[in-house]
């Protein structure tokens, strides 16, 4: 696919996501790398703009370039935002109570603190991304691997096998402690993504390191 058509279905799937104001959004391609410009709302919005691309047929790589510009004269205050961040928090059932610490400053979320799984750092973040205010969300939640590395790497290769739509026998899986290698080759960019899936499905990988071509 050329960059010129690469683009437009870019822009036309923008477009289409009812999450995104797309007037504002530039987007550049070259050889595959989309980098997306301009501003948006919310962080909740520069999220799912980049879902979108991610989806998006030919796409082999993104560069991150957008700002978030909260609508408004008045701008939350970080500790408005933190004390609405830790009842998010503590509300979600997913997230161990008391393991999440939270600071915020001019408008960047931080969290940080140790979990088991890889979905409950992720769940975190889902919490306070939403929030009024919110520009930005750095998660430095630590995964403590709870399980042996062969445990880690035959679960994965189990999950890789379930997928119906992965070539499981193409994705060869390293694992050294808590950190994850995949190497091989897929077809698609949403291949790709299905695999880290399944590397970030097994208890206690806090580490990805993905190697795999799109071919």
């Amino acid at each position: 696919m050329d960059d010129i058509t690469l683009r437009q279905n870019i822009l036309d799937a923008l477009e289409f996501e009812p999450r995104v104001d797309a007037a504002d959004i530039g987007v550049v391609t070259r050889d595959g790398i989309v980098t997306l410009t301009g501003h948006v709302r919310t962080y909740a919005e520069k999220e799912a703009a980049e879902k979108v691309v991610r989806r998006v047929k030919g796409v082999r790589g993104m560069a991150q370039e957008m700002e978030v510009r909260i609508l408004g004269a008045r701008k939350t205050d970080d500790d408005d935002i933190a004390r609405r961040a830790v009842k998010m928090v503590d509300w979600n059932i997913s997230i161990p109570k008391e393991a999440v610490q939270i600071r915020v400053c001019r408008g960047v979320v931080t969290l940080t603190g140790k979990v088991e799984w890889q979905y409950q750092k992720n769940a975190a973040a889902d919490a306070v991304r939403d929030l009024a205010g919110v520009v930005g969300v750095s998660n430095l939640i630590e995964v403590v691997p709870g399980i042996s590395a062969a445990d880690v790497r035959r679960r994965i290769k189990d999950a890789l096998e379930r997928d119906s739509d992965l070539q499981a026998q193409a994705i060869q899986v390293d694992v050294s402690g808590g950190k994850v290698t995949l190497k091989g080759n897929v077809r698609t960019w949403s291949e790709r993504l299905a695999a880290e899936r399944a590397a970030w499905s097994a208890p206690g990988v806090y580490a990805l390191d993905d190697q795999l071509s799109i071919s």
